[in-house]
């Protein structure tokens, strides 16, 4: 049984580092699971046949996609979707009317970015620094301050490969990443969905947390290498300090050598996969395609992942959903 976008089950994938096979895990796992979903339902209804339109969306689709990687979003590269980033995202800013400004100084000393600079006259905004709360506003004495918005970057969305897709642009040149993250992970306008997968940037900073906030379950994905081990661990502690549940993936499984599963067995964290370093699945890649899409067996694995991942977090599922 579908369910509306909110209470569909949020599985973030995460890393520590980048290149560990992050978004290759999370595209090919919505897309085994989104066939999976669609040959139930297919099932269900008597092989009832549904468009690709959105007002057929609620009928078909029941796994979404986010592309939270706003800064360089690769998922579209596997799907390669018919639609662009056309959705503007914007933030608010200060805008200072000079004639009533009296240089008081008052909005940059409040400014805990330090995007505002009390000069002789007019304060300087640095709009690069401000993070949109509103207090320089809030605290003018004059009513000096008003707020406009400011284009970060673009959104896009729509149905490729059985999924509902979502996926970010930051402009160049923002180095705020998060307004536009939470746009991705807005669903507000979305079909019922069972399932959402997000794709999270690498490492620990504002945008990975950005993305794992308010997920079901955190799959933090690594490789069985020195440098694999320690972004693990700086993971798994940023994890912990949002008190998620989670599960890591081993990608790559066979090179290296035994530290990152001595890790996870000491530490009590469960290792719900590990995929093999093979060069079939790598020449998939290395075309931009979904490998799960053509090897039933692997997702036959995936599926069951997710399976694994409900019970982790006490979800009662089916082979058709939750």
């Amino acid at each position: 049984m579908k369910t509306s976008p909110s209470s569909a089950v949020k599985i973030a994938i995460a890393s520590g580092k980048g290149g560990t096979g992050k978004t290759t895990l999370a595209v090919n796992l919505a897309v085994a699971l989104g066939r999976q979903r669609s040959a139930v339902e297919e099932e269900q209804t008597g092989g009832q046949d549904f468009t690709d339109s959105r007002e057929a969306m609620d009928g078909k689709v029941a796994v979404g996609l986010l592309d939270c990687d706003v800064e360089e979003p690769n998922c579209h590269l596997y799907l390669k979707p018919q639609f662009a980033a056309d959705q503007t995202v914007n933030v608010l800013i200060p805008q200072v009317d000079e004639e009533a400004c009296t240089g008081c100084g008052l909005c940059a000393r409040v400014c805990e970015f330090n995007a505002l600079l009390a000069l002789p006259a007019v304060p300087l905004l640095l709009p690069e620094l401000c993070h949109a709360c509103g207090v320089c506003a809030y605290v003018c004495p004059n009513k000096a301050i008003s707020e406009v918005e400011r284009p970060v970057g673009q959104v896009g969305a729509g149905t490729v490969e059985g999924l509902y897709f979502r996926f970010g642009a930051l402009n160049v040149g923002e180095a705020r990443a998060t307004p536009v993250i939470r746009a991705v992970k807005d669903l507000s306008g979305a079909p019922a969905l069972d399932t959402v997968i997000l794709d999270a940037p690498p490492g620990v900073a504002c945008p990975a947390v950005e993305t794992m906030r308010g997920a079901d379950y955190v799959l933090l994905v690594t490789e069985p290498t020195p440098f694999g081990l320690h972004d693990l661990e700086l993971a798994v502690e940023a994890t912990r300090e949002l008190g998620l549940p989670f599960g890591v993936v081993i990608n790559r499984a066979g090179v290296g050598d035994s530290r990152v599963s001595d890790f996870c067995r000491t530490q009590n964290i469960p290792v719900l996969l590990e995929i093999p370093d093979d060069r079939q699945i790598a020449e998939a890649c290395s075309r931009g395609q979904v490998f799960s899409a053509t090897n039933k067996q692997f997702a036959h694995k995936l599926c069951a992942l997710v399976s694994r991942v409900q019970a982790e977090i006490g979800i009662a599922t089916t082979s058709g959903g939750r």
